[in-house]
């Protein structure tokens, strides 16, 4: 086998790698937007009250139970590896999942998707952490963007079947959630074939690191700073982003008067929106460019395309406008920059523990939050517009002020800069 050979053989794995891994996007997201789409059908077969609305919302994947997932999953990562948890975590997810395919009542849904956050959760630092280790150096935004594109691609795949199926009602649902459920399933037996994380072997085969896996060496004064940037920039952001993934076509049924069909519709194009903007914008630049700057722009243009709903009332033609200028924004916004960073900003040996304690804490508020979504959106939707605009703007100015610039280096490389800071 020639050189050339061999890293042409070593890049498809490097890329099929990093699918599986990212896949775990794919089914987070695919369980948000399902939920979402399923929701208005719910809320008339079942006669769900705001309140329990507000439940739903609060603790399933999009919340409270995909944060406590990714605490536990995450220390359980750096303990025992990336593999044990993000394979085997699928088959917990089916479990859940057919909770849902199978729900008579409202109580097993709530029950259904606790279990799928749980699962979710766990996964997330585990694909995250595998992939900025797997990849190359001068590629890792461009493998993490990988991972976003499927992460949009779930919600796209989920709303066009819901479009399909839609005539069917609730059984339409089930068979949605049944896809995710055997694609859960299928996942775990190709992951059995991927190797272990290689820094994370290394890490654990140094006597040095390895004693300092305990969890209170997390909270140094380095650390926390890190994390309070990370976790305060995404918080913000994902205020704004899970309200919007679980309830816009909600929002879009009960106070622009759409159709279920349109506003789902709708929600389907901004997600294919999302991904041309990851792949043209983040993956082609996030590697060479300042990131800084990247950042800032999308976060702009995400503030501007929300204050259209908070100034004028919420029509088609605004919708539209709305979605176009968010979908644009966040493709190369927040969600891709928490993922690069917070694989970059930790030592190997507790880089899924950070990202899980972070993901924990912007997942429990987003879950403290949606409680109050539906009641907002009942009593006063600008006052609601207006409060995830100043939860954008939060975003973008923590973002912009403490990006860091770490394009081009290795992981190594930022653990020796760390180390000597």
């Amino acid at each position: 086998m020639t050189a050339a050979t061999a890293a042409s053989s070593s890049e498809r794995e490097d890329w099929k790698n990093t699918i599986l891994a990212g896949l775990a996007n794919y089914i987070d997201a695919g369980s948000i937007v399902a939920g979402a789409a399923a929701l208005a059908l719910w809320v008339k077969a079942y006669g769900l009250s705001t309140d329990f609305v507000g439940m739903i919302g609060a603790f399933g994947p999009n919340a409270i139970a995909a944060g406590v997932g990714a605490l536990i999953g995450g220390r359980l990562c750096d303990l025992f590896g990336r593999k044990k948890i993000y394979q085997y975590d699928m088959l917990f997810y089916a479990f859940g999942m057919f909770w849902l395919v199978f729900a008579v009542n409202a109580w097993m849904i709530v029950i259904g998707f606790f279990l799928v956050g749980l699962a979710v959760g766990a996964d997330i630092p585990a694909s995250w952490s595998l992939i900025a280790e797997m990849a190359p150096d001068d590629k890792r935004g461009k493998h993490s963007g990988v991972a976003q594109v499927l992460w949009y691609l779930g919600p796209v795949v989920v709303l066009v079947l819901f479009l399909i199926l839609e005539p069917l009602g609730l059984l339409g649902a089930r068979i949605v959630f049944a896809h995710l459920a055997v694609l859960a399933i299928a996942l775990t037996f190709l992951r059995s074939k991927m190797s272990e994380s290689k820094r994370w072997e290394e890490a654990q085969a140094n006597a040095e690191i390895a004693q300092r896996w305990r969890w209170q060496d997390l909270f140094t004064r380095q650390h926390i700073g890190s994390m309070a940037f990370l976790a305060g920039m995404y918080l913000f952001w994902n205020l704004w982003a899970g309200t919007n993934g679980f309830f816009f076509p909600y929002i879009l049924s009960t106070v622009g008067n759409q159709s279920h069909a349109m506003s789902v519709a709708i929600q389907a194009f901004s997600f294919l929106l999302g991904m041309g903007s990851i792949f043209f914008i983040f993956m082609k630049l996030s590697d060479k460019v300042n990131q800084r700057l990247l950042f800032g722009l999308s976060a702009i243009t995400q503030i501007v395309g929300m204050a259209l709903l908070a100034i004028f009332p919420l029509t088609l033609p605004v919708a539209i406008i709305h979605v176009v200028l968010m979908a644009i924004g966040q493709g190369f916004g927040a969600q891709c920059f928490f993922q690069l960073w917070s694989s970059e900003m930790f030592p190997t040996a507790l880089r899924a523990t950070a990202q899980g304690v972070m993901f924990a804490v912007v997942r429990i508020a987003l879950g403290v939050f949606s409680f109050f979504v539906p009641w907002l959106t009942a009593t006063s939707f600008t006052t609601l517009a207006w409060i995830l605009v100043g939860f954008l703007t939060i975003s973008g100015i923590i973002g912009f002020v403490w990006a860091p610039r770490n394009e081009g280096k290795s992981l190594e490389q930022l653990d020796a800069e760390r180390a000597a800071a």
